[in-house]
């Protein structure tokens, strides 16, 4: 996009003036459009030059500038990029291993990340892609609340390789885990306890001892 061109900078005879509101005054000379300007405390500004006559409006430079530079900072915080994380498993792993993997997948999910799941198969267990195949169908059933499958279990030499996406985009996710710090902030600065998740019963009092209930009496 070309840098547009203000005030005297206009090399045309006429142009297509559109007023500060977006109303079209229509066509006139470049010395009348600048004298619209300098009355209204404005600058001209080309903003279509390829038209025929160019198009110019009467606007506060300064201030597009400062606007249109507050959108693109705003759309690159909003910008989020794809992260993928990698778990890496056994055919016959453990069931306190296993419950440790799966533990990091669903936090990867939660945080909106993508999961990369290879099983890596070893001498014989080649022979044995099954064990593999079923490892993974049963590593996405026990999340499919979190993340879906992408990208269906497939074999790449020794391993086998599933692709997993979290069902939360990872804009939510962020936006939910400011959500959660900014209370969680508010209730120690006020001192109050956390309220209960929907459903859950709050923590009954601690049982007074023996000699707690001697002291009262």
């Amino acid at each position: 996009m070309s840098e547009p061109r203000i005030n005297e900078r206009i090399r045309v005879p006429e142009v297509r003036l559109v007023g500060p509101n977006g109303e079209q005054v229509g066509i006139v000379r470049v010395e009348d459009a600048l004298r619209l300007a300098e009355e209204a405390n404005l600058d001209l500004v080309e903003v279509a030059p390829m038209a025929k006559p160019p198009v110019a409006k009467l606007m506060d430079f300064g201030k597009f500038k400062y606007e249109a530079a507050m959108k693109a900072r705003e759309a690159r915080k909003n910008q989020v990029n794809t992260v993928i994380k990698e778990i890496k498993l056994r055919p016959k792993i453990d069931p306190h291993d296993y419950g440790t993997k799966k533990g990091h997948v669903e936090r990867f999910l939660k945080a909106g990340d993508k999961v990369k799941v290879t099983i890596m198969f070893r001498g014989r267990e080649q022979s044995r892609p099954e064990l593999g195949r079923r490892l993974l169908e049963r590593l996405a059933e026990d999340i499919a609340e979190l993340g879906f499958v992408e990208s269906a279990p497939k074999q790449d030499g020794r391993n086998m390789i599933m692709v997993i996406g979290p069902t939360k985009k990872k804009a939510e996710a962020k936006a939910e885990q400011r959500r959660s710090r900014e209370q969680h902030e508010q209730h120690e600065q006020h001192g109050q306890p956390e309220q209960s998740a929907p459903g859950e019963q709050p923590a009954a009092p601690a049982p007074q001892t023996d000699e707690a209930t001697a002291a009262a009496e």
